[in-house]
């Protein structure tokens, strides 16, 4: 059983199940707006999301030099490395316009790790995007939204119409709804000049912030010209499997909750797509 808990364990530190999540939330938009299967850009999607998850995580413990972190630091190192390494192949496969984005969504994310304005705008001693009070949930969604939406589209020359605009508001409306048991969960231990959500507005008020959004993202379906039945039975499934988890949601629960659970949602939201399909 040892080994399965290390397994898992690396499964989900080494992000390994957050670049599913996005991968899925890629291969969804493909579904959705019946483009054809892009392996180039859900490959790059998949490995740059690793590369991208580690290297926010880890940029700091990095330089840490106990022994029992750097055990497992390494090997994360070393498999951060080969994922980077096949980004960079499949970004050579992408087309020019797209990796124009990809550079774009690579600034914001190498800022949001790393220090790089005056401090007293910053929590902390860290002095990036990341801890500016309020605003993590905002990028988060925003780079998500981008690289599994407007990747896809862009890449596959599909054009920027009135439902890939609304399938954008819905995922990034979607990707705060994720992020919101997150916050719950970490309610206790963040800063408070963080001001996340819950520490706003409070567990109860964040949860019903979730619902409204969860609504709307359902609402905003009806107003695509082209509506497919199985994608929106596909919808009402994963709205309210989300809407359990948020209710469900509390700042007792374990990090597999939110970190596997939460996070996974995007994945049982593909399969759902593909066993109506």
């Amino acid at each position: 059983m040892r080994i399965f808990k290390h397994i898992f364990d690396f499964y989900i530190n080494s992000s390994i199940h957050v670049a599913l999540a996005v991968y899925a939330f890629t291969f969804i938009t493909l579904r959705q707006l019946n483009i054809t299967y892009d392996r180039n850009i859900l490959s790059f999607v998949f490995f740059g999301s690793i590369t991208g998850y580690n290297f926010v995580k880890y940029f700091g413990l990095a330089k840490l030099h106990h022994r029992s972190l750097a055990n497992w630091m390494r090997v994360i190192q070393i498999f951060s490395m080969l994922s980077f390494v096949l980004m960079c192949y499949f970004a050579l496969q992408l087309e020019t316009k797209t990796l124009i984005i990809v550079v774009t969504m690579a600034v914001i994310t190498f800022f949001y790790a790393t220090p790089f304005l005056p401090k007293e705008y910053f929590l902390d001693n860290t002095y990036n995007l990341r801890t500016i009070s309020g605003l993590k949930v905002y990028v988060i969604a925003f780079v998500w939204t981008i690289v599994t939406v407007v990747l896809p589209v862009v890449n596959n020359a599909y054009p920027i119409n009135f439902d890939v605009f609304v399938m954008s508001i819905q995922r990034y409306l979607f990707v705060i709804v994720l992020i919101l048991p997150f916050d719950i969960r970490d309610l206790l231990y963040d800063s408070l000049r963080l001001s996340t959500i819950p520490q706003k507005i409070g567990i109860k008020k964040t949860k019903y912030l979730g619902f409204s959004l969860l609504a709307v993202n359902f609402l905003l379906e009806f107003f695509k010209d082209d509506l497919d039945e199985e994608h929106l039975l596909s919808l009402i499934f994963i709205t309210v499997i989300t809407f359990l988890f948020i209710l469900f949601s509390s700042n007792e629960r374990g990090r597999n909750y939110s970190a596997f659970w939460v996070e996974g949602l995007p994945i049982i939201w593909l399969i759902l797509i593909l066993l109506f399909d």
